[in-house]
């Protein structure tokens, strides 16, 4: 038996001061995991009104205005079911797995997103796995965002779990990440070095913080640069939600791509039509953050011994590069 939830209402008023926005855009940045798209389906379908009237998805919010949205939930089933997804496995023994995620994959099994997931695809690739501590977890020591590719390590029973996490508790581990950014860097490397807390403007978004929040600090070191981008690779002292398209943005050199961070538009004025024109067409090509978890090392904790895991970067990612050298 499935838990059935018909359907979630919110009620929204719109700041004073806020400038003209669409509805949609305004609506994806205030609800939790919604989507434009899913948005704007609601809109269209009559499930949001403003000011007790319905209204169309081009819609441009105006301050104090009163938004109600009702969306239909799907029910969420009791136990995760085994889907046949494929899996990149980059190592796997009788302890744990490496696991190489693509973008645009989920970890586990959340609101609206209950198949699908790297989850799904654990469970009809093993029944070996970590009760993880959360439940709808099995396995999952750790996470890296959606449209983030990369490593991540599977845990197949609680004490292989529960002494990987220690390691990430303590950040002993190596994870390394490597992102094309915009802009070009004065210094060969770096540390940015500053608190992370949520938004106040926006639920689903972080910032950095001097004060607020917790403790986050990111190493950086540039490896090639183009003419408006850079390629760097990143090492982890903390393992914060969106830490390293945070504090990349909170510099100005916010991860090339990113919808969320400021990664999307030209963010240097080069003075160039040809060169707006060219980014474009990189932002085709880069339809997420261009970040990679690209290396993962531990102590494994069976072997007692340090393994390291390496990755190729995805084929958007390599794109991206070759299209920017040339």
């Amino acid at each position: 038996m499935s838990k059935i939830i018909n359907e979630k209402k919110y009620t929204i008023t719109v700041p004073p001061g806020k400038k003209k926005e669409r509805i949609d855009t305004f609506l994806t940045n205030c609800i939790e995991n919604a989507t434009r798209s899913k948005v704007q389906k609601l809109v269209e379908a009559n499930l949001v009104s403003v000011n007790g009237k319905f209204v169309k998805p081009s819609y441009s919010v105006m301050p104090n205005d009163l938004i109600e949205a009702v969306i239909p939930i799907e029910p969420r089933p009791e136990e995760t079911e085994p889907e046949e997804i494929p899996l990149d496995i980059i190592f796997e023994d009788d302890y744990l797995l490496i696991v190489n995620k693509p973008a645009g994959m989920v970890a586990h099994p959340a609101y609206a997103n209950y198949t699908g997931t790297l989850v799904n695809a654990l469970l009809h690739h093993t029944q070996k796995l970590s009760g993880g501590g959360v439940p709808g977890r099995p396995g999952i020591v750790h996470r890296i965002d959606k449209d983030t590719s990369g490593l991540l390590v599977v845990a197949k029973d609680d004490w292989t779990h529960a002494k990987l996490a220690e390691q990430f508790s303590r950040h002993s581990l190596e994870r390394e990440y490597q992102a094309v950014v915009w802009g070009l860097f004065k210094e060969p490397k770096g540390e940015i070095n500053s608190n992370i807390t949520r938004s106040k403007s926006d639920r689903k978004k972080f910032t950095a913080s001097s004060s607020e929040g917790k403790t986050a600090v990111t190493f950086y070191e540039v490896l090639e640069q183009f003419e408006f981008c850079s390629l760097i690779k990143l090492n982890l002292k903390t393992g914060r939600t969106h830490q390293i398209r945070v504090h990349l943005s909170s510099i100005g050199h916010p991860v090339f791509g990113d919808p969320v961070y400021g990664g999307r538009h030209v963010v240097y004025d080069y003075g160039s039509a040809k060169i707006k024109s060219r980014v474009t067409n990189l932002l085709d090509i880069m339809k997420r953050q261009a970040l990679h978890a690209k290396t993962l090392g531990f102590i494994h904790p069976h072997k007692k011994e340090f393994v390291r895991f390496d990755s190729q970067l995805p084929m958007d990612m390599l794109e991206l590069l070759e299209k920017l050298r040339g």
